[in-house]
């Protein structure tokens, strides 16, 4: 199943970069023999600033066809990495080509492109910086392909 990060914003040279880059390329590694990866990251700008409306058209047109679709959202369920490695391996285990994540901008992501997601993940009631959410959703990315692979580096 290919993994798609769907997320506002250009992320420049600098730690959090090489940081996603290094957990990315573990879990590609680990994850292929559960039949997960490669991760494709589609950056998505707003140039005209037209805000969420705007930046859910951007997101909606790097999601591939007949993707599921995850969002990181505030309002979403605040599960454990457990849980997260067994909802994508559901994914996988379904036939389901395609898992698109999305990230949004700084409001978030538009309500009528929320609706549409399969599911809903927060990191908690915190505000987090875009560039440390996406070191954050790389990194379980990788502790789920190491939890499906039986790996000690997820210690719970």
């Amino acid at each position: 199943m290919k993994i798609h990060l769907c997320v506002v914003g250009k992320l420049r040279n600098g730690p959090e970069k090489e940081l996603i880059d290094d957990y990315l390329h573990r879990f590609e590694k680990i994850g292929r023999a559960h039949g997960l990866g490669p991760v494709f990251v589609n950056e998505v700008e707003d140039k005209r600033n037209g805000g969420m409306p705007n930046e859910a058209i951007l997101l909606q047109r790097v999601i591939p066809k007949g993707a599921k679709v995850i969002i990181l959202d505030e309002r979403g369920d605040v599960i454990s990495s457990p849980n997260f490695a067994t909802k994508i391996s559901s994914y996988a285990n379904n036939s389901t080509s395609d898992l698109a994540i999305l990230v949004g901008g700084a409001d978030g992501i538009d309500p009528k492109l929320r609706e549409q997601a399969d599911y809903k993940i927060s990191f908690g009631k915190m505000v987090w910086p875009h560039a440390l959410v996406r070191v954050m959703i790389s990194e379980q990315l990788y502790r789920a392909a190491s939890i499906l692979a039986g790996s000690p580096y997820h210690r719970s």
